[in-house]
């Protein structure tokens, strides 16, 4: 468990490079025991879950970024498929609508954050306004921004200000008991041709293609540069970014898998011990149901 979490880690984000980690690796697991692995992993999961549940003093917020096709929705399928659904919630951010507009850009990701004693998973995320709109900044002339009417309004101090603003944000969730993984599901452009070409030869999967894909797989590059820069700008102690490989489904859903359950051990949770007035309470109820 320790060598998935430390090999995948942004431990040094001054000096982070997408060039130093890999897409394909999978530190030794073999694809035969990665079911078992994988069910184990959720099991153990699961029991931390209902810990974190009944304690209600933490919560966990999982957010997920990647390029298009590597998996997000897989992988939140298989890794919180043994989870108790009351605690736990999904939420998939999808393109700002009006109303986001009219408000900052981290007010629709406040509103989706999870209660203590719950996990919450972030299918992209607030991360999305320094990654596409650092690809489009035209999209962020739609937050109609005082001071901003073009832009060329939108200058390096715009993009330091609104990294600020992400690390303010964590934080202060982090402060009030919200601990926060972030994973990035690094694909390489090889195996993402190969799965845009499956899900338009396979007509079950053509619905999980938008002819804007291959536009966006056009500036490949520039979200590369996106995506290191942001890692750098956020990564912290308190919440960790973890760049994980994604060509092998299998080994990407071991490792994310294996960060949360090493998350929730973190957390050193246990139930909630009764007050003494309640304990004598249950203990009359025991006899009382004892004598029917």
């Amino acid at each position: 468990m320790k060598d998935i979490v430390k090999h995948f880690k942004v431990t040094d984000p001054e000096n982070f490079s997408l060039e130093d980690f890999s897409t394909d690796d999978t530190l030794g697991y073999k694809k035969h025991k990665a079911e078992d692995i994988l069910q184990q992993l959720i099991a153990e999961t699961a029991t931390l879950q209902t810990e974190l549940y009944a304690a209600k003093s933490k919560s966990l917020l999982i957010i997920f970024q990647a390029m298009d096709a590597a998996g997000k929705d897989s992988a939140i399928a298989h890794t919180m498929s043994g989870l108790n659904p009351q605690g736990c919630q999904v939420f998939s951010f999808k393109q700002p609508s009006a109303e986001d507009y009219e408000h900052d850009f981290l007010w629709r990701h406040y509103k989706a954050l999870p209660e203590r004693g719950r996990i919450g998973i972030h299918n992209r995320s607030h991360y999305e306004n320094v990654l596409v709109t650092k690809v489009h900044p035209e999209f962020i002339l739609k937050e109609n921004l005082p001071g901003i009417t073009d832009v060329k309004d939108i200058g390096h101090h715009f993009w330091e200000h609104r990294y600020e603003s992400i690390r303010d944000f964590e934080k202060h969730l982090y402060r009030q008991g919200t601990v926060i993984i972030k994973f990035f599901l690094y694909l390489s452009k090889k195996e993402q041709k190969k799965r845009f070409l499956d899900r338009i030869n396979e007509p079950d999967k053509n619905w999980k293609f938008a002819g804007n894909d291959i536009k966006e797989r056009e500036r490949w590059p520039d979200y590369m540069k996106a995506y290191q820069k942001a890692i750098r700008e956020t990564s912290t102690p308190h919440c960790p970014w973890y760049v994980i490989p994604a060509d092998k489904k299998w080994f990407t859903r071991i490792a994310i898998s294996t960060i949360i359950l090493h998350t929730l051990k973190e957390l050193k949770l246990d139930y909630p011990a009764l007050p003494k007035k309640e304990e004598v309470q249950l203990k009359e109820a025991k006899q009382l149901l004892k004598r029917e």
